[in-house]
């Protein structure tokens, strides 16, 4: 009967495609394979990468040499060793992470991880997502950032971690807040579990987003506090200095 199946996909995938063609993630318009892009939506997502801030990720105008930090990194360094996404927070980014986060669109926690993948380094880590609180998982039924840390694990073959750290704390959303009033709310929200085995191994940590980075900072440095190695954060967007302020 196994055998049958991939006989079966084949016959029918031509029907499937006619009644339920591939669309694009960012706006639905129709494409030719799963997950593309259309070609508006792609030239209007801003790709991140080399040059950038060593600590950060955020963009350079030109290459300032390797580990070369930018100014914000050197006055008031963050805790996680380093930090990347994927896109500039922009319409498209949005989109996407709106439609998996609440329109409960989880197929495209795979897209996203297949986007991370180049910037997951060579260096095996452990992936971990930043948890939610137990109340808003109820709620929502899945974690965005767990989802794309199972795919990313996967396609990697790098252990995954989900459960050493743990939100103990329901905060309120931190949108709007100063930068002070962030890192207060979030402050005790997370803890490590006993037993976590991650003294001296790196963890690669997953969000969705970064806005102003209180929410991984107060992870990260639950992380360190508690004897991991370096710990690295990677995102599926980021909103840039410019457009945060």
């Amino acid at each position: 009967m196994m055998s049958l199946l991939p006989l079966l996909k084949g016959v029918l995938q031509p029907a499937v495609d006619y009644a339920l063609p591939p669309r694009c993630p960012g706006c639905g318009a129709i494409v030719g394979a799963d997950f593309a892009f259309c070609l508006s939506c792609w030239g209007g997502m801003e790709f991140l990468g080399e040059p950038c801030c060593a600590r950060c990720g955020v963009p350079f105008p030109h290459d300032l040499g390797d580990g070369a930090e930018c100014g914000a990194c050197l006055a008031d360094p963050p805790p996680w060793d380093s930090a990347r996404a994927v896109l500039a927070y922009g319409d498209v980014a949005r989109t996407v992470a709106l439609r998996l986060k609440y329109g409960r669109r989880i197929g495209l926690a795979r897209l996203i991880a297949r986007q991370m993948l180049r910037h997951v380094g060579d260096g095996e880590a452990v992936i971990m997502p930043v948890p939610l609180h137990r109340w808003r998982l109820w709620h929502r039924g899945f974690n965005q950032s767990a989802l794309i840390a199972d795919h990313l694990a996967r396609l990697t073959g790098w252990p995954l971690e989900k459960r050493a750290l743990r939100r103990v704390k329901r905060t309120s959303p931190l949108r709007g807040m100063t930068p002070r009033q962030r890192a207060k709310t979030v402050r005790g929200a997370f803890v490590l579990a006993d037993g976590h085995g991650l003294n001296g191994r790196p963890v690669l940590l997953i969000d969705d987003v970064h806005t102003s980075g209180a929410t991984a900072a107060a992870c990260v440095r639950v992380l360190k506090r508690g004897g991991a190695g370096p710990v690295r954060l990677l995102c599926w967007a980021r909103v840039l200095p410019d457009a945060a302020d």
